[in-house]
């Protein structure tokens, strides 16, 4: 079965790994592992995270890649599509559709949080971090939340930078296939690797560089576990199973759309996990350049969201060239930002204009614009909706605000959700030798049965246990 997308396609095997590499790579390991991990206790929770993306996350992946490169359309037809191609029911639409609301949803308070990364640009630029030098060391970790604090404080802020942020992909989107999504990874990905090399280099040379890389790689699952007096917890481990997920942009629709416009001769397995190393190599690099500047600068590892804008910045303002270095990073980051927002976006778009009814440029703007309205939710929850917690009066999200809501509903809920049926799609209900001939391979090697097994019973199970265990019957 032949079929080409109305959207076009990468222009090679290596558009297609810069591409799906800038969706999978950005605020999810550099923002977020840091400090979900620095709230997990550490070196358990980076094993138990690695293996979640090599059981769960790398299989899942394949096989939405799979289904995309089938469906050659945006995740809402493409399920419709395969749907009726096996025979099954038209819910399985619902899928694509549960794919892009995730990607509006995480887009959203994505864009706000790359907002703050923009408006470190100036603030870097301007050496403002220069002054910890003169300060006691007692006071520098002070400072460095002051100065986050004023920017999450102020709602117009936050509102220009996260404008600026949704305009720019908008633009980008618009571009289409080659002209927009591969012109702006090819040079972002290389740039970002050789800016985290540098500052593992200065990482290595702080004073607590031992104590960091103790704290990634030192295994305590009585930490891990039992992170109270409650009992056995576990959190954890959602939460390490929603990363992989969120890092790897998996459940969303992003993974799907990109790879409706994989060539067809791509090697899906061999690129998929060229991806999958290069994002997890990102994740843990990030963590080996923050937590030493954490502990050797008195922060708090559990600092919650903001923690890679209260560290980061401390080191460039003692480096020399720091200013240099530390524009130079955040104006990476953000870019980082834009390859995955782009990604979150275009399946939307993709839909839009598959209907007939938009032109890719009127389908873009319209996207963008109400993503942009929605992700005012997420700017007041840090400023003027600060006290506003909806489920407050449920256990466990008594502390949770606006934001916080729709960070856990994504990322722990309905990204592993979406893997959870993808799984079950291709693995069960598509024949195994369509699977196999997408994969370009035979059912029978050894390989093949490997993946099709972690595809069938290990990340569905896994999957089902965690969430047994969230809503509290496995308790």
């Amino acid at each position: 079965m032949s079929r080409t997308s109305i959207h076009g396609e990468w222009s090679s095997r290596l558009a297609f790994i810069l591409a799906a590499t800038g969706s999978a790579v950005g605020l999810g390991n550099i923002w977020k592992f840091p400090y979900i991990t620095g709230e997990n206790g550490g070196g358990a929770f980076v094993i138990v995270y690695l293996l979640c993306v090599a059981m769960i996350g790398l299989p899942v992946m394949m096989a939405e890649v799979l289904l995309g490169k089938r469906g050659r359309s945006s995740p809402i037809n493409t399920m419709r599509r395969l749907a009726k191609e096996g025979g099954h029911s038209r819910l399985w639409q619902l899928l694509g559709w549960a794919g892009v609301l995730a990607g509006f949803l995480i887009l959203s308070y994505y864009s706000v949080v790359a907002g703050w990364a923009l408006a470190y640009i100036p603030t870097l630029a301007s050496d403002t971090f220069a002054v910890v030098n003169t300060m006691p060391q007692n006071e520098i970790a002070g400072f460095a939340g002051s100065v986050f604090e004023n920017l999450t404080g102020d709602p117009l802020r936050l509102m220009f930078w996260h404008s600026l942020f949704m305009v720019v992909t908008i633009t980008m989107v618009i571009g289409g296939v080659q002209g927009g999504l591969e012109r702006a990874v090819q040079f972002m990905m290389p740039a970002l690797f050789i800016v985290l090399l540098v500052l593992v280099g200065y990482a290595i040379n702080t004073p607590d560089f031992m104590k960091g890389l103790h704290f990634m790689f030192d295994v305590d699952f009585n930490k891990f576990f039992y992170p109270d007096d409650n009992g056995f917890s576990g959190k954890g481990l959602l939460a390490a199973m929603g990363q992989a997920f969120f890092s790897l942009s998996l459940g969303m629709g992003a993974i799907m759309v990109y790879g409706a416009y994989l060539p067809k001769e791509a090697s899906i397995a061999q690129t998929t996990a060229v991806v999958v190393v290069a994002d997890t190599l990102v994740a843990i690099l990030a963590g080996l350049i923050i937590f030493p500047i954490v502990f050797s600068n008195g922060l708090k590892v559990d600092e919650g969201p903001g923690l890679v804008f209260q560290t980061l910045p401390l080191a460039f303002g003692q480096m020399p060239f720091g200013s240099i270095f530390g524009t130079l990073f955040f104006v990476l980051l953000a870019l980082a930002a834009w390859s995955s927002a782009i990604s979150l976006l275009e399946p939307a778009v993709a839909w839009l204009v598959e209907t007939g009814k938009l032109s890719r440029v009127s389908a873009t703007i319209a996207c963008g614009v109400a993503i942009w309205l929605a992700g005012f939710a997420t700017i007041f929850s840090f400023n003027i909706w600060s006290d506003v917690k909806p489920l407050s009066m449920l256990s466990g999200f008594e502390n949770k605000t606006i934001f916080h809501l729709i960070d856990y509903l994504t990322s722990n809920i309905m990204l592993p959700l979406g893997g959870l049926f993808i799984a079950i799609f291709a693995a069960w209900l598509i024949k195994r030798q369509i699977v196999a001939n997408e994969l370009d391979t035979s059912p029978d090697t050894l390989g093949f049965r490997f993946w099709h097994f972690l595809l069938r019973y290990v990340a569905p199970i896994a999957i089902i246990l965690i969430f047994l265990n969230a809503i509290g019957v496995l308790s």
